[in-house]
């Protein structure tokens, strides 16, 4: 067996952050709620998000071009192969040319191609089918687990572009994923659900290993073995009964410098970052795997349903029953 304590201590640090980050990113779930494979004819304008709910909207250019408009009107272009992921639900659209009139994706006529994908054709018949814009496009349910707060500081826009992009890994399914859209082979639809969702996933990857961009100080605490190891054991235990002084406990510092340094580096306290954390996975639980709230409650580590409803009001301003309902009609009406 080795003996750690020879390795020098720079590379001990690395190593152990590096797993650090790797663990923290594995509570990470990206999961598509609705999908639309649009056909388009030039000249058109789409639009999508409306803002106000915690979704993510991912686009794959499969064939031709389009510009896609932000919330605050600047445009970029999406040559083909291109794929985007839009953390936040803001309002954007696609168009064939910079200053089109725009329709809300609700507003198209569609029909479904599996369950949770639907086909969307806004076509001119007297045109060759090869000139229309082919686009896959979702939106998403994005949880970061407790690297959850970084949503807030992504880049409204994140890329990934096969003529210029890094990550050549993706490559080969970004051309999968274009040949599943124009070939439309028996369950296309269903395996593009999937590959949207490992692109979306590594876009994310990316940027966290690249350092976050302006959230780099955020990240580089979590570098901190001993302030990581804190908040990777939160989200392995979330239903622990935490204390400021267990949580300083595990860091090997004092209540004092423990409280300190949290507050600095996630921007609240520590027992503000658990409400929130065990809130984040009851919402999971309740919404996604349809968890009887008494189940969830235990899990948290609640002494009764009654205190986590408490709990689950004060933080999402919903009782757990009447947050599952509201969730389950947004996803209706995405």
């Amino acid at each position: 067996m080795l003996d750690q304590s020879s390795e020098p201590q720079s590379n001990l640090s690395r190593s152990s952050s590096a797993d650090l980050i790797s663990e923290l990113l594995a509570g990470m779930r990206l999961q598509g709620l609705r999908y639309h494979r649009l056909r388009l004819t030039p000249p058109f304008g789409v639009r999508f998000g409306e803002g106000g709910t915690p979704r993510a909207h991912f686009h794959f250019v499969a064939r031709g071009r389009a510009y896609l408009r932000g919330e605050d009107g600047d445009l970029s272009e999406l040559s083909q192969g291109t794929a985007v992921l839009m953390p936040r639900d803001g309002p954007h659209a696609l168009l064939s040319e910079p200053a089109l009139p725009c329709r809300h994706i609700t507003g198209f006529d569609a029909a479904a191609l599996c369950d949770a994908v639907d086909d969307v054709q806004s076509c001119d018949p007297d045109t060759c089918r090869s000139q229309d814009t082919l686009i896959f496009s979702g939106c998403m349910e994005l949880d970061l687990g407790s690297l959850h707060p970084l949503v807030s500081l992504m880049p409204a826009v994140m890329r990934v572009d096969p003529q210029a992009d890094r990550q050549s890994e993706l490559l080969p399914i970004l051309e999968a994923m274009e040949q599943e859209v124009c070939g439309q082979r028996a369950g296309f639809a269903g395996i593009l659900t999937r590959l949207a969702e490992v692109v979306a996933a590594a876009i994310i990857r990316s940027w966290v290993e690249c350092g976050c961009g302006d959230a780099s100080g955020w990240v580089e605490a979590l570098r901190d073995p001993r302030l990581g190891r804190v908040i990777a054991a939160l989200h392995r235990e979330p239903g622990q009964h935490w204390t400021v002084e267990s949580m300083a406990a595990e860091m090997g510092v004092s209540r004092s410098v423990f409280a300190e340094r949290f507050l600095a580096v996630t921007g609240i306290t520590p027992l503000r970052y658990v409400t929130e954390l065990r809130m984040r996975l009851a919402s999971q639980w309740l919404t996604r795997e349809r968890l009887p709230v008494e189940d969830v409650a235990e899990r948290l580590g609640y002494g009764s349903q009654a205190a986590f409803s408490r709990a689950f009001k004060r933080t999402t301003g919903h009782s757990p029953g009447a947050y599952r309902a509201a969730t389950a009609h947004q996803s209706e009406e995405h």
